[in-house]
């Protein structure tokens, strides 16, 4: 259904193929745009939209760090992206908060132009393939590294920040792998071109602190949740990239990418070159919750109604 439906548009309901801007739009020429992913998913329970108020704290975060003046409540925002998934009669989507600067002046400061506010929703299935939930996909480290410090804030979800992870995600197509891992500016694990970096070994969980220029991902905290729930242990460190190839299990987590675990590395088999136990548990506890197939223990969803 991309393309089609409903697109909410500074407080308003528009068509899809209506819901668009001029040409020299602020966004256009600077990227000056903040984002979110979210995922609404069918339970037995009815559509449920998964950390909701997460993603829109997120977001407002996000607007803080760039100066950004939402001219709407958190709550209401909420309440739009409900009611883009139920005026399209999805049952489960994608959904795409958007806040953006508009047509205004020309240059890179950014204050005088107007700021435009937009959810969008459409069908979208595992980003990585379904498939790959089970056997896992192949990964290069990118040549390209994600930022140093002071540069560019890793920790709001900016349009501009994602020129780097197209370069990374080319960069592995074009190489014949399904993904990039990058490199921070001093050489550890960072995160992928749309996913954050989780391994497995002797039994402990490890990820790359925030400090290591990723984003602080929603599903990646899920992570934490559940494995803690499950009685394992879960670690943020720093971590050398030949930590990667030596691991028993590597996995990606994201919004779109959910939890997709990784069979390969430079061409480097990891573990037994498919889904281990330990990425086997903690997908099927992540998705018994978001299919309703247990309480929703940690008040993570939010009914379609």
């Amino acid at each position: 259904m991309f393309g089609k439906g409903k697109i909410w548009f500074d407080g308003k309901l528009v068509d899809w193929k209506k819901a668009t801007i001029h040409v020299m739009s602020h966004v256009v020429h600077y990227g000056s745009s903040i984002f979110e992913g979210v995922r609404c998913y069918q339970t037995k329970q009815g559509s449920a939209i998964f950390r909701l108020e997460e993603h829109i704290d997120r977001l407002y975060d996000s607007a803080k760090v760039y100066r950004m003046e939402i001219p709407f409540t958190k709550k209401q925002f909420m309440e739009a992206v409900v009611k883009v998934v139920k005026v399209n009669k999805l049952k489960s989507c994608y959904i795409r908060p958007v806040v953006f600067r508009g047509y205004g002046t020309m240059g890179v400061n950014p204050l005088k132009n107007p700021l435009h506010c937009a959810v969008a929703a459409w069908s979208w299935g595992s980003y990585l393939g379904e498939e790959a939930l089970e056997k896992g996909i192949s990964v290069r480290i990118s040549s390209w590294h994600r930022q140093a410090p002071n540069t560019f804030p890793t920790l709001a979800k900016a349009g501009g920040n994602y020129l780097n992870s197209q370069l990374i995600k080319m960069e592995a197509l074009q190489d014949g792998f399904d993904e990039g891992i990058a490199l921070d500016s001093y050489g550890y694990v960072s995160e992928g071109s749309g996913e954050n970096v989780f391994i497995v070994k002797n039994g402990v969980i490890f990820t790359p602190p925030t400090s290591s220029a990723i984003l602080a991902g929603i599903t990646r905290h899920s992570m934490f949740v559940i494995a803690r729930d499950l009685g394992m242990e879960i670690r943020q460190q720093v971590l050398p990239r030949e930590s990667l190839y030596i691991a028993d299990e590597v996995f990606l987590t994201g919004t779109a990418a959910e939890l997709t675990p990784v069979s390969k590395i430079d061409n480097i088999i990891i573990g037994n070159g498919k889904r281990g136990p330990v990425t086997e548990k903690l997908q099927k506890a992540f998705f018994d919750i978001l299919r309703g197939e247990t309480p929703d223990r940690f008040d993570w969803l939010t009914p379609v109604k």
